[in-house]
């Protein structure tokens, strides 16, 4: 696609728990005091830019401005750009928007800026003068939108079980599932959180206001500690059913960011000139109603078609797992062992903000495979309304020859 993502220059907070941390900062100028330092620190010069990307998928107060507001308080208020929101999968969409940019000459540098806040979500009113006695409607955004598809006409929850029953996954599947994740999450956090330091920064929190500084979020927030013993006391959240609160992810805040451009600005831009990181295909896909988790199994082989790959040149699969589900069925459709996907982690153990998830999972993606000396990579993931995005790219080391 003659895109590329310079090595090392991408960010990603800590993700915080629900109603933590984070939870009283809005997310738009939070995601643009952390992007602008972050950018700082890796020597990047943010004049470069031509178009910039903003994902959103929980409204924050202003956030009708979008974009122009976030480049504008980053010190580049002459670049534009859209405000994309696609739910789990609008990292990659703004991901694919980037590349397609680069490669067909209409921007040469592309910042993505990826930032959501699921705790204190918005209260929405809908006037509707026609009601009954003229009285609107009220959404609760975040948790009426996890509670009910308006199409599909079933909670997200259901989804996994819908999941769960058509590929045969037990409970005991699920768990075992979480507590390899939870183990492999652990190699991310060892020698002082070694791997997490690669792209991870530091989050300045502050007063509603951005006024007064109060602490910093250096680390994850709201991991569950898991073992077996744990997850064996959790019955299903839904009676009959086989999905407990151990094998699904949890709501979290945070943001994350990239810059995509060309192969010269990012060989140029590298923080490493021996390490290329090479965009090579995206795919999407939809399923039937009420059976998201199966979408990443079609959106990966879409992706990889594009990338003219078969699943036996993959490397490393790293995904977006809101249910043990999504890994199991991913593995039974590809051949490739759950057991081996999402090394260091992933968002069913570290949390899911939205926008910023899968941006996340991919800079862990090339991290893991610079470590591995190279190699082709597939991030893949579900979104709401039973779709999924994937995306494939290739790390090059020049140092190993």
């Amino acid at each position: 696609m003659n895109a590329f993502i310079p090595y090392g220059i991408y960010w990603s907070t800590p993700f915080a728990k629900w109603q933590g941390s984070l939870a009283h900062l809005n997310a738009l100028p939070l995601a643009a005091q952390v992007g602008k330092q972050a950018m700082a620190e890796r020597g990047y010069d943010l004049t470069q830019v031509d178009l910039a990307i903003l994902g959103l998928t929980n409204p924050q107060k202003g956030s009708f401005y979008g974009l122009p507001w976030v480049t504008g308080l980053m010190g580049i208020d002459r670049v534009a750009g859209p405000t994309v929101q696609q739910a789990c999968a609008t990292s990659v969409r703004a991901l694919q928007m980037a590349a397609q940019e680069v490669a067909c000459g209409t921007a040469t540098s592309a910042l993505l800026v990826m930032c959501d806040r699921q705790s204190n979500g918005p209260v929405v009113y809908y006037p509707d003068p026609t009601g009954t006695g003229g009285y609107g409607i009220t959404e609760h955004w975040v948790p009426d939108n996890m509670g009910h598809d308006p199409y599909a006409k079933n909670p997200m929850i259901q989804t996994g079980e819908n999941v769960a029953k058509r590929y045969g996954i037990t409970t005991e599947e699920q768990h075992a599932l979480k507590l390899h994740r939870y183990q492999q999450y652990q190699q991310a956090l060892a020698d002082d959180r070694a791997f997490q330091k690669r792209y991870m920064v530091d989050v300045p929190i502050s007063d509603a206001k951005f006024r007064k500084q109060t602490g910093v979020l250096a680390a994850d927030e709201g991991v569950f500690p898991t073992t077996a013993e744990g997850l064996a006391k959790l019955k299903p959240v839904l009676e009959g059913g086989t999905v407990t609160f151990g094998g699904q992810t949890h709501p979290a805040d945070g943001n994350a960011g990239a810059i995509v451009t060309t192969r010269e600005r990012a060989r140029a831009a590298s923080r490493d000139p021996g390490i290329e990181v090479e965009i090579l295909g995206f795919g999407m896909s939809r399923v039937e109603p009420g059976y998201m988790p199966m979408a990443p199994s079609p959106a990966a082989f879409n992706a990889l078609k594009a990338a003219g790959l078969a699943v036996g040149d993959v490397h490393a699969i790293k995904t977006h797992n809101p249910f043990a589900v999504n890994d199991i069925a991913l593995a039974r459709d590809t051949g490739f062992a759950w057991e081996r996907m999402n090394n260091y982690g992933s968002s069913i153990i570290w949390g899911h903000p939205q926008a910023p998830t899968g941006l996340r999972a991919i800079v862990e993606m090339i991290e893991e495979l610079v470590l591995r000396g190279g190699g082709v990579g597939l991030f893949t993931g579900c979104a709401a309304g039973d779709t999924g995005f994937a995306m494939a790219l290739r790390v090059m080391d020049s140092r190993k020859g």
